[in-house]
């Protein structure tokens, strides 16, 4: 066991938390919740300047500015995105279980910011797909390999409520994302993106330090030695192989259906929200000025809601178990989300209301990093978190899409019904919820001899 790390019994168990909590557990999760931090701070930006990037760049692709023509166009930048992001994770997620977490954690935040930063030089919407698919495929490596290295260093009973406060960054970045429109938006939609260069300085920190964790280095150590041996195991076949195959099977099939419907939900909504709000605004006859101030405080109030979501599920699941806290998620985003959306209401109505969507649906995507990695053994931790996020993500890109052509063609333009439709899809996830097993107060699965002792699946029926 890594010396770095407090285990759940022992001596070490009766001290305080301050005590069992060691200097580099903090900087890990300093580090991992920075890095997820400036990943949502780069992907709000965009989802913020959506609607003016779209009008700006649309006549130069020789296509006419509509409420319409936004959504279709804008909704497939964001569905190249989403692509990206998930061919990224699964990409990354097999090299960091092969070479290692902080490596690839650096690799990955280099290309989005840097892809993002560029992205503010297109002149048509082709070109600024190209760039946000590019800048997706390093964005999907900061969730499942963050989450992965967190949980393998905090191996004590924080681990749960470590990997909330890490997830709660994206939130965190969303609402910095809010903060930095409302004062810069003025500068343009390109000045806002350049701004999302800011995470590459994050990897310097990365690279000088966060430690790799004990337990990945002498799974990749073994691994190599076995090679050179021409010797084998079970867990030295193809980790994506292995993931997609018994006994390992239901677990990917179940943390992928909890994703999806999760990421569904999620992406429908925060895509679609800004543009709802500057269309409201619109048919009162209020200024771009106003539009645009409307959506930084919307945005502010549905991160801050984000990230309480976020931060508090670890300590949520660690209360009633990781089945409930799923549970609560979904039914407060989707109570909340059916009131909101399908109908008209007041700006005001919108202030109180999108906190509680954001809570809602920030937990449930926080649920997936915190209950994922107690799903695989270390060997396939990152590439099994990645394929199930991966899998949720191409599945989801189209969800922003097609909002954008059925507000078209069958409600008349209505962003809002179309969003609350799109976002009903992620009842996927309620499947998944019913036959995950119950992962609280059980240790990280290990690359014992026989994977089938440590498959947590396995235990299902104990569980429940």
């Amino acid at each position: 066991m890594d010396n770095n790390v407090t285990p759940n019994s022992g001596p070490a168990a009766s001290l305080g938390w301050r005590q069992q909590i060691t200097r580099v557990q903090w900087l890990v999760l300093f580090g991992t919740t920075m890095g997820w931090a400036l990943d949502g701070f780069a992907g709000s930006l965009y989802a913020l300047v959506l609607g003016p990037a779209m009008t700006d760049l649309l006549p130069h692709s020789g296509i006419v500015v509509s409420p319409g023509q936004i959504g279709v166009y804008g909704g497939l930048t964001v569905a190249l995105f989403l692509a990206g992001w998930a061919t990224g994770g699964i990409l990354f997620g097999v090299l960091a279980d092969y070479f290692g977490r902080v490596r690839v954690l650096s690799i990955g935040i280099l290309t989005y910011a840097v892809f993002t930063a560029l992205a503010a030089f297109a002149d048509t919407w082709w070109q600024l797909g190209i760039l946000r698919f590019i800048a997706g495929l390093g964005s999907g490596v900061e969730a499942p390999v963050g989450a992965a290295l967190v949980a393998e260093v905090w191996r004590n009973k924080y681990r749960a409520r470590a990997c909330g406060v890490m997830m709660s960054g994206y939130a965190a970045g969303f609402f910095m994302a809010a903060l930095a429109y409302a004062l810069l938006s003025d500068h343009g939609w390109r000045f806002m993106l350049v701004l999302a260069v800011v995470p590459a300085f994050l990897v310097w920190f990365l690279r000088r330090y966060v430690p790799e964790p004990e337990e990945i280095k002498t799974v990749i150590k073994e691994r190599k030695e076995r090679k050179g041996k021409a010797t084998g195991r079970p867990e030295d076949q193809f980790v994506l192989r292995r993931l997609l195959s018994p006994p390992h099977l239901r677990a990917t099939l179940i943390c992928t259906a909890l994703a999806s419907g999760s990421l569904l939900a999620f992406w429908s909504v925060s895509t679609w929200y800004p543009q709802i709000i500057r269309d409201m605004t619109l048919a009162e006859s209020l200024s771009t000025q106003v539009g645009n101030h409307r959506v930084a405080i919307s945005s502010m109030l549905f991160n801050a809601g984000g990230i309480l979501g976020y931060a508090s599920w670890g300590f949520l699941a660690d209360a009633i178990g990781r089945r409930k806290a799923f549970l609560v998620s979904f039914i407060i985003s989707g109570l909340s989300i059916a009131y909101l959306f399908p109908f008209e209401h007041p700006y005001t109505t919108y202030l109180i209301v999108i906190p509680i969507v954001g809570f809602g649906l920030f937990g449930a995507l926080s649920g997936n990093f915190v209950y994922g990695p107690e799903m695989f053994s270390p060997s396939m931790r990152a590439s099994g978190i990645a394929l199930a996020n991966s899998i949720g993500r191409y599945i989801t890109a189209a969800g922003p899409l097609v909002a954008g052509v059925i507000a078209t063609s069958w409600f008349g333009g209505n962003l809002g019904v179309a969003t609350a439709v799109l976002a009903a899809t992620g009842v996927i996830a309620l499947i998944g919820l019913y036959f995950a097993p119950e992962t609280r107060n059980a240790e990280l699965p290990t690359d014992a001899p026989s994977d089938l002792s440590t498959d947590p699946v396995s235990i299902e029926g104990a569980s429940k």
